[in-house]
């Protein structure tokens, strides 16, 4: 059929889009309900939405699909001897200017498109059948860019394996936003790149530095990039010092907050002459922070790792993975406020909160921030030393204050819980709540995607596997980790 059977395709969705758009408009031939129109329709919209979402996905394979096709059979006609770079640029404009979209963008298009088409089969699948979205499919082409075949396939296999086992209360990768997904397919790459995290932070240090882009109404843009802990440790400073400022008499919002204490430090007027530097050295600085504020940072850090055994990357809340050596400074300097947070060597879970903080609220409030990773709402990227705790079931309700009725929230969806009909579903001590809609959808739990650390060499049995293992604590100075080996039971 070819060409008859595409405009007959076509004639089809349209026919269908204008169906579906009259419903949307209210006009259907007859109501969502006859028993309550106007929620009927609300809730109609929704499930449009829905399916939108699952048919923009197969359209985004479709479109992906059509411009590899279209660029192998125009260099396969175009034959041997054509130039290479001027046949991808006779492509590129051509479905560039197809699409309304400029060279650039048409390149990154085809680029992604044959990644996704021809080198991620289970993420083309997925796209097909509308599970993910093509910003997922995006994120999965860009975090497997720089791997070998191999390691690319574990990498997608790792998050789009149907068969691979996943928690029952865990979302499905499809059903986080793309960023987050991002996110997490960073954590694994760095934890599985052939290449030595160590190295490739140390060629990062020596590229730091600090950038300006003009904008648009008189504004301006300057950023700095920085070692991790630099920087996260930063933003949540700024973060507390806003947040101290906040109250009745001051009428600017937070984010207006932080860039004036960040235009005050980076002038001056935020430092006092004569004061110990960010590291405590006053031997030479000249100027540190006025504020008694301190920021505070998360470390994970695996147990061999903080004990050099092994060079696995650990973790800096609201960032992702750090160079283990970055880590071992951070514990090794003491100071209060970074909190250290050792992971078992089976399975990667968290293990020990430090004995600095064992007062019960601390205590508490670090497993909550261990379990949850960040706030618990659905989508919500932020980090968890930003987060407030809450009660699941009211405390006037009859709710207890235990790590299985607590949630982590962040400030705006602290406060859509108790203003709107958004409610957490139950958790337990090692999954966080998921969330039901006013309308009464239902939204999983994001989980934490645990990796188990390496085991050295030298402490694996003859089969390969790990001993048996027993954790007893860290020594009064914490300069070593306790533990010991037995054999397994015979």
């Amino acid at each position: 059929m070819g060409k008859a059977a595409v405009v007959k395709a076509f004639e089809d969705i349209k026919a269908a889009l204008a169906v579906l758009n009259a419903e949307a408009e209210g006009c259907g031939s007859e109501p969502f309900s006859d028993a309550d129109p106007l929620a009927g329709l609300a809730d109609g919209c929704l499930d449009i939405l829905a399916g939108a979402r699952v048919v923009e996905a197969g359209f985004a394979a479709l479109k992906a699909r059509a411009a590899v096709t279209y660029s192998d059979t125009v260099q396969a006609v175009a034959g041997p001897d054509t130039p290479v770079q001027a046949l991808e640029m006779a492509v590129a404009a051509e479905i560039g200017a197809l699409l309304a979209v400029g060279p650039r963008a048409a390149g990154a298009f085809l680029a992604a498109s044959h990644t996704v088409a021809k080198e991620l089969p289970l993420a083309f699948s997925a796209l097909q059948t509308g599970t993910i979205t093509w910003p997922h499919a995006l994120v999965m082409a860009e975090e497997t860019a720089g791997l070998d075949p191999a390691g690319a396939a574990a990498l997608e296999a790792h998050f789009l394996d149907p068969d691979l086992p996943r928690p029952a209360t865990a979302a499905p990768i499809g059903e986080l936003p793309a960023y987050r997904l991002r996110a997490k397919a960073r954590n694994w790459r760095e934890r599985h790149h052939p290449e030595s995290i160590e190295k490739r932070h140390a060629k990062g240090v020596a590229d730091r530095r600090v950038e300006y882009r003009p904008d648009r109404d008189g504004m301006a843009w300057l950023s700095a990039c920085l070692p991790a802990d630099q920087a996260m440790a930063g933003w949540n400073r700024l973060t507390a010092l806003a947040r101290g400022m906040q109250g009745p008499d001051e009428s600017r919002t937070l984010t207006q907050l932080k860039a004036d204490k960040f235009t005050d430090a980076i002038l001056g007027s935020g430092y006092n002459a004569g004061s110990a530097g960010a590291g405590g050295d006053d031997s030479g600085a000249a100027a540190g922070p006025s504020s008694r504020i301190q920021a505070q940072v998360l470390v994970t850090v695996p147990v061999f790792s903080l004990l050099g055994i092994t060079d696995e990357p650990a973790n800096l809340d609201g960032y992702g993975p750090i160079p283990p050596s970055m880590a071992r400074r951070l514990v090794a300097e003491g100071a209060g406020s970074f909190y250290r947070v050792l992971v078992d060597p089976r399975d990667g879970a968290p293990l020990e909160i430090g004995r600095t903080s064992y007062r019960l609220t601390k205590a508490m409030k670090k497993a909550l921030q261990l379990r949850d990773g960040k706030c618990t709402f659905p989508g919500c990227n932020n980090p968890s030393l930003d987060n407030e705790a809450d009660h699941l079931q009211a405390w006037q309700h009859g709710g207890t204050t235990g790590i299985s009725n607590l949630a982590q929230l962040c400030p705006k969806h602290h406060r859509l819980k108790h203003v709107t009909g958004w409610t957490p579903t139950t958790a337990t001590q090692n999954e966080p709540p998921g969330w039901t809609s006013p309308t009464g959808r239902h939204y999983k739990a994001e989980h934490h995607d645990w990796d188990p650390p390496h085991w050295p060499a030298q402490l694996q049995s003859a089969t390969g596997d790990p001993p048996d293992f027993i954790y007893l604590g860290l020594s009064p100075g914490e300069e070593a980790l306790e533990w010991f080996l037995h054999a397994p039971p015979a």
